[in-house]
Parts: C-alpha cells; structure tokens; sequence
C-alpha cells in the first residue's frame, strides 16, 4: 500500500502501529497478490492524498470502492474520465442541478471536489474484483473510523455529508458543536427519492462556509473534452 506523505502521515501514525493494521496490511498485500482488486493499490490513498487533514471542509462518505474494471480511483461516488456515471453519481449530479443549477457533466470525475477540501471517504478502501463488500470487516473499518475521528476532533467548523443508514452511524464519533452534520437517504436509485433529492446539501454546506469566513465549494464538475 502507498505511505503517506502529507499530514495525515503524522495524524495516522499511531494507527499504522497498531496490530489490527498490520493483519489489514498483510491481508490487503495477500489479496493484491493473488486476486483481482480495485482500486489499483497506488490509489487506495487518493483521497488522503487529494485532500490534506488541515484542508478538509467537507467529509462524504461512501461504502465500498466500484466492483468493476476502471472504475475506482480511490474517491468515493468518483470513477475516472470515460467511464459510465455510476446511478448514485447521476444522482447526486441531479439534486446538485436543482440545489444549485449545476449543470450535468459527461463524467464522473471528482478530483475537483477533492482539491478543494472535500474528502471523498470510502469506509472501506479495496475490494475484490465484481463482489461487492468482499472486503468488509479485515480492518478498513477501524482504519477509516480513525480518520472521521481525526476530522471530527479538528477545532474547526466542517461539514459531514450522511447519506444512508451506514454513513449516519458515523455521526456519534462527530461531536464538536461547531461542525455542521447534515443526514439524507442514499442517493442510490433505490432510496434518492426518499428525502436525498430536495435534500438541498450542497447549498447549505456553502452556506454554512460562507458563514465562518470559508471558501465555498465549486461543485460544478465541467465536461471532459475527448480527444479526436
């Protein structure tokens, strides 16, 4: 797995020493090794990379990394410039039309949002080729939770995103009064309709940042120009 090389290095350092890592690490290591995995393994970091532990605005959270060849890069609800927009990308892509008037891109690539401030968190990092939530329970939970931690205990406003049951369980760990939480279903195809469209989240996140003095976030993704 690829070490860490900004802040989150030192934030992290604790949990890279701890036993439960290090049988995730071997595990993870096994896995690449022997099986087909996603994302590739020098991206199973992005989202750290991307976005700094003293940078982070806003925290979204996803599940488990997209199952199929060239999808996943490391960002949760991301996937890489020619790939299909997954269904809970196109919806969320929807309710940021309607909250915002953003107009809806060609692709699904959010690197964007992550370089300024939004940290695209999976609760789980890697998974196995085409079996979804094959990597639940060998340790990116507990690896993950730390992170939310980290964020959480930053004397700082940020704004949490809880879409879905998984993600809202999060928000115990979130106690600063000064961080804004915002719940909504899932915006997959089978629960958007229930409260996650209308749910107007991205206005007010750039509501409350605006509020303390932070730079709001562009959340327009423009389109991909392909190449003739």
């Amino acid at each position: 797995m690829p070490a860490l090389s900004n802040d989150w290095e030192v934030a992290l350092r604790q949990e890279f020493a701890k036993e439960y890592y290090r049988r995730l690490y071997d595990t993870v290591v096994k896995e690449y090794a022997t099986r087909v995995i996603y994302p590739p393994s020098g991206d199973i970091f992005n989202a750290l990379h991307l976005t700094p532990l003293e940078e982070v605005k806003v925290v979204i959270l996803g599940q488990d990394p997209y199952i199929n060849e060239g999808e996943a890069h490391g960002l949760c609800f991301s996937v890489q410039p020619g790939i299909k927009i997954p269904p809970s990308l196109q919806n969320i892509y929807k309710e940021l039309q309607s909250d915002l008037g953003c107009t809806i891109p060609n692709n699904g690539y959010l690197i964007k949002w992550a370089k300024q401030g939004v940290l695209l968190l999976n609760t789980v990092l890697t998974v196995r080729a085409h079996e979804s939530f094959s990597h639940r329970g060998i340790g990116w939970e507990q690896f993950t939770d730390a992170i939310i931690k980290k964020v959480a205990e930053q004397k700082r406003p940020v704004v949490f995103l809880l879409w879905g049951a998984a993600a809202q369980k999060k928000a115990e760990m979130i106690t600063y009064p000064e961080h804004l939480i915002l719940k909504a279903p899932h915006p997959s195809p089978l629960s958007a309709s229930k409260g996650f469209f209308g749910c107007r989240h991205f206005s007010k996140t750039n509501e409350f940042l605006k509020s303390h003095g932070l730079e709001e976030i562009d959340w327009q993704i423009e389109d991909v120009i392909s190449e003739q």
